[in-house]
């Protein structure tokens, strides 16, 4: 795998079948769809991917499936955090047997730590896994949010790079000059809206949830900020912002983008839009108000209604 990571790694969603077996076929044909997008990796397990809501013989079903479906293509990322450090360390074993390329640890989930305890855990978890790893801030579901000091002793103990879901821009380019001197450090917002600013500004990439439903889009994105085209940044910017406004604009949850995205792959036939409990998926009516706003990006050349 090189380093540093960069481009486009979905936070894959997790296809499920009604009976919350997982979807082989739909994922298979995610998992093309991607790859015909031009993404440079892909994120299993995250929170599009409803990782803490499944079962383990599930996420290891999806990890084992998945790697054999990419065949190295382009470099597969699991997402490990759990409230349990053996737990964790379980799913990175399985991993690694299944020939993933990379960890991403956050805060382990439902207590609430302080960083030096974020750290001590670290100290325990980074010798034993078998796996590079990414330290991922994600305060919103893990409580914690990462200090530069603890994102720097995860380094030291081996992290290849940061995913920053905080949405704490100040924070986010305080990292982007903290380890400007470490080329092969990764900084990958978490936040697809922030994805221009981050290449523009040192950063190297974006785990973007809207790329599940459109990667070409978000790839050109990339490409433009890293070829400074600012027109053309412009351009695509105001297709990013639409799917905010209209897709991800559904109801008053936390997890609505979650579930348009998924709602979104299931109209266009590339998988089952199930949800693992406690999330569900969208009814009839909502289900047409994206089949609509999908419709608006069909002249934009990201989306067909034959599909």
């Amino acid at each position: 795998m090189k380093l540093p990571l960069t481009g486009i790694i979905p936070p894959m969603v997790t296809p499920l079948l009604e009976n919350m077996e997982l979807d082989l076929d739909g994922l298979e044909r995610l998992i093309e769809h991607l790859i015909e997008g031009g993404i440079h990796g892909i994120f299993l397990l995250g929170t599009n991917g409803e990782g803490p809501s499944l079962s383990y013989a599930i996420r290891k079903q999806l990890i084992s499936e998945a790697c054999r479906i990419v065949n190295k293509r382009v470099p597969i990322l699991v997402n490990i955090t759990d409230s349990s450090l053996d737990s964790a360390l379980e799913i990175a074993t399985h991993a690694k047997l299944s020939n993933a390329d990379a960890l991403v640890v956050a805060p382990p989930y439902y207590f609430p730590i302080s960083q030096q305890e974020m750290t001590d855990y670290l100290e325990v978890l980074a010798p034993q896994l078998p796996l590079p790893f990414l330290i991922y801030d994600m305060p919103s579901c893990t409580k914690l949010h990462l200090s530069i000091k603890t994102i720097k002793r995860a380094k030291e103990l081996g992290a290849i790079g940061v995913k920053d879901s905080s949405g704490d821009m100040t924070t986010f380019y305080q990292i982007i000059e903290e380890f400007k001197d470490f080329p092969e450090f990764s900084i990958i917002a978490g936040a697809e809206i922030f994805l221009s600013d981050t290449i523009l500004n040192g950063g190297h990439g974006a785990v973007a949830g809207g790329a599940n439903i459109f990667p070409r889009l978000f790839v050109e994105l990339y490409e433009a900020s890293c070829a400074k085209d600012l027109e053309k940044i412009r351009l695509l910017r105001q297709s990013i912002i639409k799917m905010h406004s209209t897709l991800y604009n559904l109801g008053n949850t936390s997890t609505k983008s979650i579930r348009a995205i998924k709602c979104a792959l299931g109209i266009m036939g590339i998988c089952s839009d199930h949800m693992a409990q406690p999330l569900s998926r969208y009814g009839a009516q909502n289900r047409e108000k994206i089949r609509e706003y999908l419709g608006q990006f069909e002249y934009e050349g990201y989306y067909k209604t034959s599909l």
